[in-house]
Order: C-alpha cells, then structure tokens, then sequence
C-alpha cells in the first residue's frame, strides 16, 4: 500500500472515530495561535501608580459598579486573570465579525487592566475601578501611529458603536487626524451624556520656552478629557504633549499591566499618555458609579476640580493637575452655579485657595471624628469606675457612714 492510500485511510478512519467518540478530531488537530504577546513575567509587588493614587481606599465606597467603559484600542484579551470575567463582548474592525478579544499588540489589554482589572492573589497589581467593565474594540493594527486615511472613519464608527451599545465612558488611548466624520461622532458621544477620555499624544518637546505642540486629536476636541502624564514624582514626562487642550494628569511612566496572554504582566519603562487616559477612565467609572445621579459633565467637573492642582491652577502640561480619586469621590465641593460646563476646556481656573478649602473642610470632619471618638472613650472609661463605685447614670450616690 502506497503512503499516499495510508494517509487517506487515516484520514477516513480518523472521520468514522469523530462519528463514534465526538472530540477525536479536535484532539488531534493544531490548537488556535494565541493572540497577542505571550509575557509570564510576575508583578508581586504594587506599581507606583497605585501606591499614589490608592483606588483601594474608596472601593468600600465604589468600584465602578454599573459603569461600561469602552476601550477603543488594539483589542483587549479576556485571558489574563486579572481580566476574567470582566471584558464583555465587543467588536473588531480589523477582523470583520469577531469581539474584539484579539489583541496582537497587548496596548488595549494592559490599558484595559488599568482601567478595570480585578484584584489577584499573585499580584499586587489591580485596575483603578475592579466592578466596572469592558466593551473592547478593535481599531489598531499595531502601537506606531499611522496615517492611514480610512483609521479617523474607522475610529468614528467605534465612537457611534460604543454609545449605541450602552458605554458610559470612552477611552481612546490613541491619536488621529482630525476629520469630520470623527468630530461628528465625539459630538454624537457627547449629545449622549458619554464622557470621551483621550491620551494627548507622545510627541512632546518638553515644555521648555512654553511653546505648545501641535495638537492631538480626539484629545483636542471641546469637551473631550486630555489627558497628559506625569511620572514618580508627579512631574510631567517630557514626551506628554502640552497645550491648552490638556484637562488633567495621571501616572504615564514606567508603566506595567496584563499581558494578553501568559498571566503574566508587560512593562513599559517609557510609559505614555495611553496609559494615563486609561488611569482617568478608571477614575470616571468610580465617581460615576457611586455618583450616578451626575451627569457626564458634573462627573468631569469633580475630578477637575478636586486634582492636585499646579500654583496656577492649571497649566498647558498637566491642565487642572494629577488626579486625585480619593477627593474625587469624597469630596464635599459644591457643585457648579447654574448650568454645568459643555466640557473640561470650557472651565474657567478655579480659585487658587478652592483646593484648599475642601482639603480644610475634609481635615475638619476627620479632627471633628477623632473627637468623638476619643469622648466616647473617656466617657466609658468613667461609667466603668462609676459602676465599680456603685454609681448609676441618673441615680443619686449612696451616702456612706464615711462621708457624713
């Protein structure tokens, strides 16, 4: 028998076995490429961007629940522990038809743990809003900026999808040509109540002589959150592109987070302003979520106003400040008068001492705690040595032979 009636035979025995034991077949046909980088290196301890920011301290209050933040990016992978359970099905405009679970790159991945990624026990790394989810969207073929003319439409139809589907936030941590079709559709988005947080982009100069740089879009669009970033120590990274687009900070250096695949986490020493977007988005969905009554611009005028602002209040590299969840969700700032603002670039500079103020009022409450607290104590501390010397509240004490 020649190899060639082999094989068939093989083929067809293979066929009857498949018919007989369902599974036979699959087991051994090649299993799928992965999509996306493979990374299996560990991140025991807690980045920097979480030891600053402390999400943890106002998950007792919110953790972004009923909030749906789309990610329009390079696809966001569902595999990483991190991420299980928490990335719904989206779609691809790369592959026709498919989720957009496909990340060939891992940008979307690691920017959608940022934003949403859950608590693990091997990690010390979690996202900033753990009870939110993800709507991923696929758009980018690589990280490089293109200038391919169909990616601003392409762009524009997954700003429409994500509103039709239900996302209350946007993320685009990405940088496009300015066209109409996309500026129709930001509007779309913001006619709906949809708040759009966007990277400022990575071309900066630096900053130095002041001079602005050309600005990014969908970041410079009116009512669009522009987000630049900020390092250790919360100076602005020199590749953050600067501008009077700019709204607001967040960590975007030396940056790790979820791998596609692996379980394992990628690091980014340089950072960048996506990932600073993704940190913002990550706070939009805890203030949302325990503020749900707010509209898309209250929500963004909060996290504005209760930023670690610069000595002027605002400045073209990290706008109104770095962001601060803790205040943005405790806050007691009162909100604005009269309508709220069309977006973060129609705010006027708030008042140099504003920080100030809420920071005071908070300090206050906690003092004011304390006290209490401590009067409660001393207070049992003197009931109990009454008691031991037989006095009770509203009773008149028992008069011993020694004190007449």
């Amino acid at each position: 028998m020649s190899s060639g009636t082999c094989r068939a035979w093989m083929v067809r025995l293979l066929v009857v076995l498949s018919c007989l034991v369902p599974g036979v077949l699959l087991s051994v046909q090649p299993a799928a490429a992965a999509c996306g980088p493979t990374i299996t290196e560990p991140l025991p301890d807690r980045p920097w961007p979480l030891q600053r920011l402390r999400p943890d301290l106002v998950w007792p209050i919110t953790q972004g629940e009923r909030i749906t933040v789309a990610v329009i990016d390079s696809g966001v992978s569902d595999s990483h522990p991190a991420l299980a359970g928490q990335v719904l099905d989206g779609t691809d405009f790369i592959t026709p038809g498919a989720n957009g679970h496909c990340d060939n790159v891992g940008h979307g991945t690691l920017v959608a743990g940022i934003i949403a990624g859950k608590p693990t026990r091997t990690s010390g790394f979690t996202g900033m809003a753990p009870a939110a989810k993800i709507l991923p969207i696929r758009v980018l073929e690589s990280a490089e900026r293109t200038f391919n003319e169909e990616d601003p439409q392409k762009i524009a139809n997954a700003i429409r999808y994500a509103v039709d589907k239900g996302a209350k936030v946007i993320n685009m941590s990405l940088v496009t040509q300015p066209v109409q079709p996309l500026a129709d559709a930001v509007k779309y988005a913001l006619n709906n109540d949809v708040i759009i947080v966007a990277a400022v982009g990575n071309e900066g100069s630096g900053g130095g002589g002041g001079q602005d740089d050309a600005p990014a879009y969908p970041a410079a669009y009116q009512g669009v959150v522009g987000v630049a970033g900020v390092d250790k120590d919360g100076i602005h990274v020199e590749s953050s592109q600067i501008g009077d687009y700019v709204d607001i900070a967040a960590p975007g250096y030396e940056i790790a987070g979820p791998a596609p695949n692996g379980g394992g986490y990628a690091y980014y020493p340089k950072g960048g302003t996506s990932f600073a977007a993704a940190f913002i988005s990550g706070i939009v969905a805890l203030v949302w979520g325990n503020r749900p009554d707010l509209s898309g611009p209250e929500v963004i005028d909060r996290i504005l106003r209760t930023a670690d602002a610069p000595p002027n209040g605002w400045d073209q590299a990290i706008g109104y400040g770095v962001a601060n969840p803790i205040w943005a969700v405790t806050s007691l700032a009162a909100p604005r008068a009269g309508n709220a603002p069309a977006g973060p670039t129609a705010l006027a500079v708030p008042a140099p001492d504003a920080q100030d103020r809420i920071r005071g009022i908070a300090l206050l409450t906690g003092l004011l705690a304390v006290a209490v607290a401590v009067l409660i104590l001393v207070a049992a501390v003197v009931i109990r040595r009454g008691r031991s010397r037989q006095w009770r509240p509203g009773r008149t004490p028992l008069l011993t032979d020694e004190s007449t």
